[in-house]
């Protein structure tokens, strides 16, 4: 049984699940249509429930839902429902932070100005799939408050799709994308190349930046070790690798395992020359 703490809207409300003692948001059409605040009602069919995450914790969640307009609710809501289609698996608890990040991004295309995002690029590399649910997410946001969003705007909604699929906050993987970044500007730096960005030892190689920044953060490492054929037959690439690697230690301020070198600098090998390895 639920009791309705705030209609939204026509197609949202704002309840307490009494079963649970949480606060929910319903989603659907016309589940708002002819209700009131403090009415008893049972499931409603076709409705999306949506459990909240509070993380702004001086505020209660009727405070931040009152922040936001029904219309970026409902677009964060529809955007969950878009990437589910794909991953079948998002935590609707990002509803509250995407619903919030989206009515931000609204206003600043209202006035004419943006926060710039120079990790998108990496991002779309990175996390192809959200970010093409984010593009349909742009679309959604068009159709429902009428204002055109960014590219660098998709690039953060990405990062909102990802945490909903993991347990990486939007602000640890930015961080984790601003240190592949960096990783990937000192290796473009060190051989005096910039890399084809489409091409597929460059996905595997921002690939394993990710998922070895991950691995560190765990306090795990790879079980292969390719250090001794790396510096035996590539000991620049080598090099390279493991000053990637002691950025990465600086960084994270956690040691990245030394087995990491070799493995990275594979990948490395691999983009810098295909035929090498």
């Amino acid at each position: 049984m639920y009791r309705i703490i705030k209609v939204l809207n026509n197609n949202g409300i704002l309840v307490y699940d009494d079963h649970t003692g949480r606060e929910m948001i319903l989603l659907g059409n016309g589940v708002g249509f002819g209700k009131r605040p403090a009415q008893q009602i049972g499931s409603l069919p076709g409705a999306k429930v949506y459990t909240l995450v509070n993380r702004q914790k001086e505020h209660s969640v009727l405070q931040v839902v009152n922040g936001i307009r029904p219309e970026f609710i409902e677009a964060a809501g529809r955007i969950i429902d878009e990437a589910d289609k794909m991953f079948q698996n998002v935590s609707r608890d990002i509803l509250l932070p995407m619903a919030d990040h989206i009515a931000l991004a609204a206003k600043r295309a209202a006035e004419g100005r943006q926060i710039p995002n120079p990790f998108t690029p990496d991002i779309r590399v990175l996390f192809e799939k959200e970010y093409a649910a984010a593009l349909k997410g742009r679309e959604i946001i068009r159709e429902l408050a009428g204002c055109e969003i960014s590219d660098d705007e998709v690039g953060f909604i990405t990062l909102h799709i990802h945490a909903g699929l993991s347990d990486e906050q939007v602000s640890e993987a930015l961080e984790t994308t601003r240190i592949i970044d960096e990783g990937i500007v000192m290796i473009e730096k060190a051989f005096g190349q910039e890399f084809e960005k489409d091409s597929l030892a460059y996905t595997r190689l921002m690939s394993h930046l990710y998922y070895m920044i991950a691995r560190t953060r765990k306090g795990e490492s790879t079980k292969a070790d390719f250090n001794e054929f790396i510096f035996a037959n590539y000991p620049y690439t080598g090099q390279v690798a493991e000053e990637i690697c002691a950025h990465m230690s600086r960084q994270l301020k956690k040691e990245v395992a030394r087995e990491e070198i070799g493995f990275l600098a594979i990948h490395i090998q691999r983009v810098v020359d295909p035929d090498a390895v």
